[in-house]
């Protein structure tokens, strides 16, 4: 393991703390907690926004999910470079830049909805544009927590990330829903509210980056990068396809991306077709997947001693696809609502723990790199998407949904059993 500089090491307590809040004590990572509430707020309310107007536009599922292919696909062309970036310069500047930049952009939509010009296409270049910021911003972002809270809170420190983009499910859906409802007063065609919600989400955007100048560590590489930007990207590359446990998480990883964050996408789809409701109900349904999701955050929170870990990834993957299951078979309001907690519930679980795995597994000086390659692997979401789309468009929402449930639950056991290695991860150390 490559040695912190003294910069690095000042905010990490000296005795581990297992108090439920242990990483929020630490003073570098409140300010990069608070950085991550603002941007997951502004996502959150995005993907309501622009969903619900994409659908009012253009009534198709498909359409939503070339929406959701804009803002992901640029993750599988830059993230890597972003991973490089993380090990070669010092994170606090990238990862300030980039809410700025996502902020600027937003705003300029906003603008455009306003001006009543918007088109389905201004919803894709803004989406690439969002999607090649976090592309080059999430690995540094994600190797800077360990080296501000040490490798003993990762579990704690994770789950709180976790818990800020939860937390923002709760509220963000729940106040564009409410936005939107309340400025279109009952007429469905009106963009008003949606240009409002933009309006609102590039402030959120601009207080993220504000807040990383409140970090005192700089992030600066543990080492002088001696090698070029690509020899940097293959190692990273080699190290990850040479390492059983790291490959078979970051795998692990990969299907719930393909088939379980399906819901997401088609959520607006299913909130109108299925449950014959509008926006506000779609935040609904978005606020108790946050609220399921940070019940979650704070259980994996105090889960830093649980043992046989590598287990626990691959069940809560299969019990993730089995919720989606279930809620793609009711058209009920209250049971949606009981599925969709449960969604959020596990995949908090599954997703911290298995970042938290991976980084443990990787020396400091690897870190952004693998987290860009497990960032690019999540990229590959459209592999997931466009055929379950395809099946909602042609068979009905719900047996898109169904079909992506069934795909998760079994790709995740038969995975499961064919990583040894990740099977006998115990506590993570």
């Amino acid at each position: 393991m490559q040695p912190l500089d003294l910069n690095q090491t000042q905010a990490i307590p000296e005795v581990q703390d297992k108090s439920l809040f242990a990483s929020l004590r630490v003073r570098d990572y409140r300010y990069l907690w608070l950085g991550m509430l603002g941007s997951a707020f502004a996502m959150n309310m995005q993907m309501i926004a622009q969903g619900w107007l994409v659908y009012e536009m253009t009534s198709s599922a498909i359409q939503l999910t070339w929406v959701t292919l804009s803002f992901m696909l640029p993750q599988v062309i830059f993230s890597l470079f972003g991973g490089v970036l993380a090990d070669r310069i010092n994170k606090k500047p990238v990862i300030g830049w980039a809410p700025i930049i996502n902020g600027l952009a937003s705003l300029f939509l906003a603008m455009i909805i306003f001006s009543g010009e918007v088109t389905f296409w201004h919803f894709i270049s803004i989406g690439a544009l969002n999607g090649t910021v976090m592309a080059l911003s999430i690995p540094a972002r994600t190797a800077f927590i360990p080296e501000i809270v040490g490798e003993q809170l990762i579990f704690n420190a994770m789950a709180f990330n976790t818990a800020a983009w939860n937390l923002s499910r709760i509220l963000g859906p729940a106040l564009a829903g409410f936005m939107i409802a309340l400025f279109a007063a009952g007429d469905t065609t009106s963009s008003f509210g949606v240009g409002l919600v933009f309006l609102v989400l590039s402030l959120l955007y601009f207080m993220s980056g504000v807040s990383v100048l409140l970090i005192q560590h700089s992030g600066r590489p543990s080492s002088q990068a001696r090698k070029s930007p690509w020899q940097d990207t293959l190692e990273g590359l080699r190290y990850v396809t040479g390492s059983a446990r790291v490959g078979g998480l970051i795998l692990l990883s990969i299907l719930p991306f393909l088939f379980g964050l399906s819901i997401n996408t088609l959520l607006p789809a299913f909130n109108t077709d299925v449950l014959h409701a509008g926006p506000d109900t779609l935040g609904l349904l978005m606020t108790g997947m946050g609220l399921g999701a940070i019940l979650g955050s704070l259980v994996l929170a105090k889960l830093s001693s649980l043992k046989k870990k590598g287990y626990w990834v691959i069940l809560t993957g299969a019990f993730w696809g089995l919720a989606v299951v279930g809620f793609g078979t009711t058209s009920q309001f209250l049971v949606a609502m009981l599925f969709i907690g449960l969604v959020g519930f596990i995949s908090a679980i599954n997703m911290s723990m298995n970042r938290s795995l991976v980084q443990l597994q990787v020396q400091q000086n690897m870190r952004g790199r693998i987290m860009s390659i497990d960032l690019m692997s999540h990229g590959l979401m459209p592999l997931g998407v466009l055929p379950i789309g395809y099946i909602a468009e042609e068979y009905g929402i719900q047996a898109g949904l169904i079909t992506s449930g069934i795909v998760l639950f079994c790709s995740s056991l038969l995975l499961g059993y064919l990583t040894k290695a990740v099977r006998q991860i115990d506590t993570g150390y």
